[in-house]
C-alpha cells in the first residue's frame, strides 16, 4: 500500500497563517477578501465580525468593514452589500460574501427552513392562543411597517404593531427558561426565509440591536451541489482538515459530511490526527513557504480559532479551560505563528491588558505589543466585550482597582 503524504504541525500552522492572512505581507485591503479567504466571519457577537477583519486587514477602519456590511456598491442590485448576514453553519450566524450567501444557505440552513414556520405558529398558539389567521395578519403587517419605513428595529415594530408586544414564556418549567416577546418568532421566521435582513444597528458598530428591512428571498440551489461546493471552500480555507473537522463546522450529518467530502475530489493526507484531506491542487503547496514571523490579537468566536474540531496542533489541550466558556466558545486570543500564545481583554478604562500563556519569546512580545498598538488604535474610544465570557478574558478584563495586570 503507498504510504499518504504526510503533513505535519508545523507546515500546517504556516499555511494557517497564509491563508487566514495573520502575517502582514498577506494581509487583505477590503474585508469582503477576509470573508471570502475565510468562507466567513461567525457573527453571533457583533464586534467579532469588526475585529476579525480588522486583525487581517492592512489599513482597517470601522467605516470601511461598516460600507461592506450594509452598502450597496454602485453597479449591483439594490438593497445587496458585498457582505451578507445569514444563519447558516451549525445555525448560528455569519457574515459571508453576499455570492456565497444562496450556497451556504442551501448547504447548512434551507433544510430547516421549512420548519420554522409550524414551530413558531404552534409556540404563539400554546402561549398566546393565536390562531394561523391572526400570525398571518401579524406577519402581513410587519411587511407592510418595514416597506413604508425602509427599516426598524424590533422594538420600533413592536412599538407599531401591539401584537409583537405580547410576552411568551419559552422552555417553561426548564433551567434554561426565558421570556421573550412574540416579535422574536415572528422575526426570526421571516429571516429564515429570506422575507427580511438585518440592516445597519442602532448604536455603534458592537451592538446587537439590529434594524430589520425587506429582502429578496435567495435563489434556491440543489443541496447536494451546494455542499460540495461549500465542503471545496472549506478544504482549500482550512485544509487538510479530517472528515470530523468538516463535520463538526458545518453541522453535517456523518453521511452528508462523507458524501460532500468524496465529491470534492480531495485527497486524503497523514496528520497527527489520523487521515485528513486536501485540494488535490493544493498537495504541492502543502510545504508552501513560511510568511515572516508574526503576531495576532484574533476575538472571541474568531473562525480561525474555532474553524477545527481538532485543534491540538494550534492550541495546548492545557490551556483549554481558560480561552473557552463551557459551551465550547473561545475569548480573544493572542497568536505567534500560527499558534495559540496568549490571551487579551479591553479594560472598562479602554486598556488592552494580556497574558501570555507561553514565553513565545522577545520577537514574538515586540510583534504582540505591535499588534496591540494597532488594535488600539483601530479601537478609538470604543469599548468592547465579548458576548460569551471566558475565564481568562473576566480576569484580564477587570479593572486595575481590583487586580493586578497580566502583561
Amino acid at each position: 500500500m503507498t504510504a499518504l503524504p504526510r503533513i505535519t504541525a508545523a507546515q500546517r500552522r504556516t499555511r494557517l497563517v497564509r491563508r487566514h492572512l495573520l502575517a502582514p505581507s498577506v494581509r487583505a485591503k477590503a474585508p469582503e477578501a477576509v470573508a471570502d479567504a475565510l468562507v466567513g466571519l461567525h457573527a453571533t457577537d457583533p464586534a467579532t465580525v469588526f475585529l476579525a477583519a480588522a486583525a487581517r486587514m492592512h489599513a482597517p477602519t470601522v467605516g470601511a468593514i461598516d460600507a461592506a456590511l450594509y452598502d450597496t456598491p454602485a453597479g449591483t442590485p439594490p438593497d445587496v452589500p458585498v457582505l451578507a448576514r445569514i444563519r447558516c453553519m451549525r445555525r448560528t450566524m455569519f457574515v459571508v460574501p453576499a455570492h456565497l450567501a444562496p450556497t451556504i444557505h442551501a448547504a447548512t440552513a434551507a433544510a430547516h427552513t421549512d420548519r420554522h414556520r409550524p414551530h413558531a405558529l404552534t409556540q404563539l398558539h400554546d402561549a398566546l392562543g393565536w390562531t394561523e389567521h391572526r400570525y398571518a395578519t401579524v406577519e402581513q403587517t410587519v411587511l407592510e411597517v418595514l416597506a413604508a419605513r425602509g427599516g426598524a428595529t424590533a422594538a420600533e415594530l413592536a412599538d407599531a404593531i401591539p401584537d409583537l408586544r405580547e410576552g411568551i414564556v419559552t422552555f417553561p418549567g426548564k433551567p434554561y427558561q426565558s421570556r421573550q416577546r412574540a416579535s422574536t418568532p415572528v422575526l426570526g421566521v421571516l429571516a429564515a426565509e429570506g422575507r427580511i435582513r438585518r440592516t445597519r444597528p442602532a448604536g455603534s458598530w458592537t451592538s446587537a440591536q439590529f434594524r430589520w428591512a425587506p429582502a429578496r428571498p435567495l435563489p434556491r440551489m440543489a443541496a447536494a451541489e451546494a455542499k460540495t461546493e461549500l465542503a471545496r471552500r472549506y478544504v482549500a480555507a482550512f485544509g487538510p482538515v479530517t472528515a470530523d473537522d468538516l463535520k463538526w463546522w458545518t453541522g453535517w450529518t456523518v453521511t452528508d459530511t462523507r458524501k460532500a467530502l468524496a465529491a470534492t475530489g480531495a485527497q486524503a493526507v497523514e496528520l497527527d490526527e489520523g487521515t485528513g484531506y486536501l485540494l488535490p491542487e493544493h498537495l504541492d503547496s502543502a510545504t508552501e513557504d513560511t510568511p515572516e514571523p508574526a503576531a495576532a490579537l484574533l476575538p472571541g468566536l474568531d473562525p480561525t480559532a474555532m474553524g477545527w474540531r481538532h485543534r491540538d496542533w494550534y492550541l495546548d489541550p492545557d490551556h483549554t479551560k481558560a480561552l473557552f466558556d463551557r459551551n465550547g466558545n473561545i475569548g480573544p486570543t493572542i497568536w505567534w505563528n500560527g499558534r495559540i500564545v496568549g490571551a487579551w481583554a479591553q479594560q472598562p478604562q479602554g486598556h488592552i491588558n494580556h497574558h501570555l500563556l507561553t514565553d513565545p519569546g522577545s520577537q514574538a512580545r515586540t510583534a504582540i505589543a505591535g499588534e496591540i498598538g494597532r488594535l488600539t488604535t483601530f479601537l478609538t474610544d470604543t469599548r468592547v466585550t465579548p458576548c460569551y465570557r471566558t475565564p481568562l478574558e473576566r480576569r484580564l478584563w477587570a479593572p486595575p482597582s481590583t487586580t493586578r495586570t497580566a502583561n
